[in-house]
């Protein structure tokens, strides 16, 4: 009972069920335990989990190598790898599943440089990971874009003859995906002996991520050619690359034909790709109106797009109603306050500025720093916006300020309405300075070879004048510069973006 309704994600009637069959005298053993772990972590009930844990210390089955996977499990969801590491050091004999344990643990909770180090460690304990361990590992790498550490795994599967397993396969097609090499992701892809639905959709998804339209709707076709059935995942990608491409009626005949042609209602997130797609298209009232009619409740996943796609398109009076039902929906959410602020800065109403700031201020919220990573030789640095931290820093800035003049010598003025703050001009200019992708890029440019390619990761959206500086920097400097965003991948090269400037 407590494993069934955990499987069916019923988390809290799980953990009744175990709490009555303690109540009743029934002492839990490693299977009941191993069984209420996993809804404990999805709920994140942390002193529960630590109740938990004092009984399997006290039942004595801290050796169990079920009960650590489960307990690795619980308090990476609960956030606390401290507690998570230390419930790994008191088994005398780790094996490969609690190593493995360990590193989806941490890949799943945003732990990804931890992962990695992870899996160095359990190398030199002389353990062999195995078809298991690596599609845990590999969407650290994807996370982070760490891309020589993905191909050094990718290495590893080959040597080790688990590279033909499906769920590597899809793990890979996956990592080089997110990692900016779609073309690598493509021959994995074709390389595989055998596919299955998340194989596919795993392409279709990395297809519509670097916006390649054409080829997302290429692989759909050859998916039902081949005799695989799409699922809603698969029109959730397609939706998404129609979005990515500016193909709106494109993206509503595919829409239409979800439920016509393959009996697949459409899903919150269908709805959420459909307000996107209107919304970049400047459709906003078009994209309002189908969200009044949608025949359930919309979520934050619907109102975020429509209030991002008002902040592009300065739509006041849509934008303050999508922030309004934001603000019931997520009301600890800063994204959504700063969305709102900004349309208002755009139209210049400070005051109304002022009051959002201040809501934010009342309830304890602050705006999410920018924050890149880039990996140099092997490793990954972090900057964020406004980093002084970096021992690299005079450099970037010297850097940074040379750019600025050879951009302003071709006739480049910077971009300050993305400056949403009632400043002098000057000062402006000087705060896009600081945006993290633009420091990230100086990094990358300081520490390599002029032609090699450089990647870097953002925690938020690009703003349109790094857009406009990368563009640039990738024409002046004979870069390829692959950017990824919240929202998609940008490729920079000699100029130009493959966006086509439609993001």
């Amino acid at each position: 009972m407590i494993a069934g309704f955990n499987h069916s994600r019923h988390f809290k009637d799980s953990i009744l069920m175990f709490r009555d069959m303690h109540s009743e005298g029934f002492k839990p053993d490693g299977t009941s335990i191993s069984s209420v772990l996993p809804a404990v972590g999805d709920l994140e009930m942390l002193p529960c989990g630590v109740q938990i844990h004092g009984c399997v210390i006290k039942q004595g089955l801290s050796q169990d190598n079920w009960v650590v996977s489960s307990l690795v499990d619980m308090y990476g969801k609960c956030a606390r790898p401290n507690e998570m590491s230390k419930v790994c050091e008191e088994l005398h004999e780790m094996d490969v599943v609690s190593w493995t344990s360990m590193i989806a643990s941490c890949s799943q909770n945003g732990k990804d440089m931890e992962a990695l180090e992870l899996f160095r460690e359990m190398q030199m304990e002389g353990l062999k990971p195995n078809s298991v361990t690596i599609p845990c590992l590999l969407p650290a790498c994807g996370n982070i874009a760490a891309l020589m550490h993905g191909k050094a795994v990718h290495c590893f599967s080959l040597k080790n003859w688990v590279s033909n397993d499906v769920y590597v396969g899809t793990a890979l097609i996956d990592m080089y995906a997110n990692c900016g090499r779609i073309q690598l992701s493509r021959r994995c892809f074709d390389s595989m002996p055998r596919r299955n639905l998340v194989s596919w959709n795993a392409l279709l998804g990395g297809y519509a991520m670097h916006g390649k339209t054409k080829e997302a709707l290429e692989v759909f076709n050859l998916m039902q050619k081949s005799g695989q059935e799409p699922d809603f995942i698969s029109f959730t990608s397609v939706l998404s690359a129609c979005s990515q491409g500016g193909l709106t009626e494109e993206g509503k005949f595919y829409f239409d034909s979800m439920s016509k042609d393959y009996g697949i209602e459409p899903r919150l997130e269908h709805y959420s790709c459909m307000v996107s797609l209107l919304g970049r298209a400047g459709r906003i009232v078009e994209a309002y109106t189908m969200v009044k009619q949608m025949p359930m409740e919309p979520d934050g996943c619907i109102w975020g797009p429509l209030l991002s796609s008002c902040r592009v398109h300065h739509n006041l009076a849509i934008g303050e109603i999508a922030a309004r039902k934001l603000f019931e929906l997520e009301p600890n959410n800063p994204g959504n306050y700063v969305l709102l602020s900004n349309i208002y800065a755009s139209k210049s109403m400070w005051v109304e500025v002022n009051s959002v700031r201040e809501m934010m201020k009342s309830k304890g919220l602050r705006k999410n720093p920018g924050c890149s990573w880039i990996e140099i030789k092997n490793k990954v640095h972090m900057l964020l916006a406004g980093d002084n931290l970096h021992p690299q820093m005079p450099e970037i800035t010297k850097k940074l300020g040379e750019l600025r003049v050879e951009m302003q010598k071709s006739g480049y003025l910077p971009h300050t309405d993305f400056v949403l703050q009632d400043v002098e001009e000057q000062d402006k200019e000087e705060m896009l300075c600081d945006h993290s992708e633009k420091l990230a890029v100086a990094l990358g440019l300081l520490n390599t070879s002029r032609g090699f390619p450089l990647q870097v990761i953002k925690n938020l959206r690009i703003c349109g004048d790094c857009h406009a500086v990368i563009k640039f920097i990738s024409e002046f400097e004979d870069r390829e510069i692959f950017v990824r965003d919240t929202n998609r991948f940008h490729h920079f090269k000699d100029g130009a973006c493959s966006c086509g400037d439609l993001w």
